[in-house]
C-alpha cells in the first residue's frame, strides 16, 4: 500500500474548489505542491494555520506528499499559546493565510499561493525527525498544551485506504467541509477523498449560514461529516425537510449522539434512499477505528459499531483480561496499523520511533452485544468531547485554580461543560476565561455557583455528586 496520494492518476479531475468559484485541478496541485515543496528544500519541521481553504489544504498536500512534517494548528489558536509553541519546537517554516503575515513580521516570506504564504522562521535550533513521523496533530482541544500526537505515514494511508474500503467512496464524491482540517476527522476526510481522486468543497462557511447550503445545493455536495452538536444544530434546522437530492451520506464522529437523533437520522436516510454512518475514533488512531455499517443504522441504535477494515476490537477488565461474555464492560483496546506512534510535548520527542506497536488502550469503556456490535458506556478518565474536541477536565479544573485561586470542580457530558464555583461573584469572569482558553462554542458552557464542592475524607471531589444538579 502507498504511502501518499496518486495524484496524477487523477489530472483532469477538480481536486479542490471554494464558494468564490476557484477551483484547483489534480493536475495543478500536483505541480504547486512541487512548488512548495521546492522552496522549503528538505525534511524539515513546518508550522501550518488552517482554515477550510484551498490554500490551506494545498500547503497540506505538499508537505505529506514531499515527507515534510506538519504541525496542523487552528488559524484562530490564542496567539499565547502559537507563541509559546513555537518556541518549544523550532519549526523552520510557517504556511499562514496572508491576512496573518503582519503578526510574524521579523519572519520572511518566501512563496505564496492561493492567499497562503511561507514564512522561514529563522529558528537556529533544528530537532531530528523520526524518518516516518508525517503529521503532529492537537489531542484534547486548546487547553494550552504542547501535547501532539505523532502519526506516520502509514497511519495516515492505512487509515485513509480503510474509510475509502467501508465508505465505499471513488471519484463522483464530492464532500463538503463542515470540521476543521486541522482537526483528525475534518483531515481524514481530506486524506481519504484526495486517495480515490474526488472533488472537495473547501468552505469556512457553516451549516448555520445561508452561503454554505447554497454552496452544497449549487455544486452538487455528496457527502458532509458532523459532530454530535452538528446534528444537534441539523435537527434545529429542520434538516429531515430540506431538498438535498445529491446527498449520499452523513457520517457522525466525535463523541456519542443521542440515541433519539441517532434513530432521526437514521429514519430519515433509510427514508430518502442516503446513508447514515456513525464512526468511532481518536486521534491517536490516526482517525478511525469503528463504524457501524449503514444498513444496521436504525436496528443498531446507539453502537459505534464494529472495528473498520483492518482493525481489530477488544474488551479487557480492570486486571487486563480479556472480556469474552457480551454486555460485560471493560476498557476498549484497538488493534491496527493505523496506532499512532505515541505523543510529543518537547521538540526532543519528534526523534522518537513508535511507542504502542499498533494497540492502543482507547480510555473509553464498552460492551459488545451478540452479534458484535460495541457500545461506548463511559470513559476511565475524566475527558469530555466538546463538539468533537477532547477536553482534560482535570486540566480545566487546574487553570482555573491557578488563574483564580479558588477551588473548581468541571463536569458534565459530552457538548455541555458544567463547572461548579463556590463564588458566585466569578462567574462570568470564569466561563470567558474558559471559553478563551478552550476557544470552542460558547454555549457549551456553564457555570452553577453551590454551597460547597462536595469532598471525600482524602479531600477528593466527589464528581459523581455533582450529576444531580444537570441530570
Amino acid at each position: 500500500m502507498s504511502e501518499s496520494w496518486d495524484l496524477a492518476r487523477f489530472a483532469d479531475n477538480i481536486a479542490l474548489k471554494d464558494e468564490n468559484g476557484q477551483s484547483v485541478s489534480y493536475s495543478c496541485l500536483v505541480e504547486e505542491t512541487d512548488r512548495i515543496a521546492e522552496r522549503i528544500g528538505r525534511r524539515c519541521l513546518v508550522f501550518s494555520l488552517c482554515r477550510n481553504e484551498i490554500g490551506s489544504v494545498v500547503g497540506y498536500t505538499a508537505f505529506i506528499r514531499h515527507r515534510i512534517a506538519p504541525v496542523l494548528l487552528n488559524s484562530h489558536l490564542e496567539e499565547d499559546l502559537l507563541y509559546s509553541l513555537l518556541e518549544i519546537y523550532s519549526p523552520k517554516y510557517l504556511w499562514i493565510p496572508e491576512d496573518m503575515q503582519e503578526r510574524f513580521q521579523g519572519m520572511e516570506v518566501v512563496y505564496s499561493s492561493y492567499r497562503y504564504c511561507l514564512l522561514k522562521t529563522g529558528y537556529s535550533r533544528d530537532y531530528p525527525l523520526y524518518d516516518e513521523l508525517g503529521l503532529l496533530l492537537t489531542t484534547s482541544g486548546s487547553t494550552g498544551s504542547p501535547k501532539f500526537v505523532r502519526q506516520s505515514y502509514e497511519n495516515i494511508f492505512d487509515n485513509a485506504h480503510s474509510i475509502v474500503k467501508y465508505l465505499h467512496l471513488d471519484d463522483t464524491e464530492r464532500p463538503i467541509t463542515t470540521l476543521p482540517m486541522n482537526y483528525t476527522y475534518g483531515l481524514s476526510i481530506i486524506n481519504s477523498h484526495l486517495l480515490v481522486g474526488a472533488t472537495i468543497l473547501v468552505t469556512e462557511k457553516t451549516l448555520m449560514q445561508k452561503e454554505f447550503w447554497s454552496f452544497f445545493k449549487d455544486e452538487g455536495a455528496t457527502s458532509f461529516g458532523g459532530v454530535p452538536y452538528t446534528y444537534e444544530m441539523l435537527d434545529k434546522l429542520r434538516f429531515c425537510r430540506m431538498k438535498l437530492p445529491s446527498l449520499r451520506t452523513m457520517t457522525q464522529a466525535g463523541g456519542k449522539i443521542l440515541p433519539e437523533l441517532h434513530e432521526k437520522f437514521a429514519k430519515y436516510a433509510e427514508e430518502n434512499s442516503k446513508e447514515f454512518v456513525v464512526m468511532y475514533g481518536q486521534c491517536e488512531a490516526t482517525a478511525r477505528m469503528g463504524y457501524l455499517p449503514p444498513e444496521k443504522a436504525v436496528e443498531k441504535k446507539g453502537s459505534m459499531g464494529i472495528a473498520i477494515p483492518g482493525g481489530k476490537f477488544s474488551l479487557i477488565d480492570a486486571e487486563g483480561k480479556k472480556i469474552t461474555e457480551p454486555h460485560t464492560t471493560g476498557e476498549l483496546v484497538y488493534e491496527g496499523k493505523n496506532v499512532t506512534l505515541g505523543y510529543a510535548e518537547r521538540g526532543e520527542d519528534l526523534i522518537l520511533g513508535d511507542e504502542r506497536h499498533g494497540i492502543l488502550e482507547t480510555g473509553d469503556m464498552a460492551q459488545f452485544d451478540e452479534d458484535g456490535y460495541y457500545y461506548i458506556v463511559g470513559r476511565k478518565k475524566r475527558f469530555l468531547k466538546i463538539y468533537g474536541n477532547r477536553v482534560n477536565l482535570d486540566e480545566i479544573d487546574r487553570m482555573i485554580k491557578s488563574e483564580f485561586g479558588i477551588d473548581a470542580a468541571s463536569t458534565g457530558v459530552d457538548d455541555h461543560m458544567y463547572i461548579f464555583l463556590t463564588n458566585g461573584s466569578l462567574s462570568d469572569q470564569v466561563r470567558e476565561f474558559v471559553i478563551r482558553k478552550t476557544r470552542l462554542n460558547p454555549a457549551a458552557f456553564q457555570v452553577k455557583v453551590i454551597d460547597e464542592i462536595p469532598k471525600n475524607d482524602a479531600g477528593k471531589t466527589l464528581y459523581k455528586e455533582l450529576t444531580k444538579y444537570y441530570e
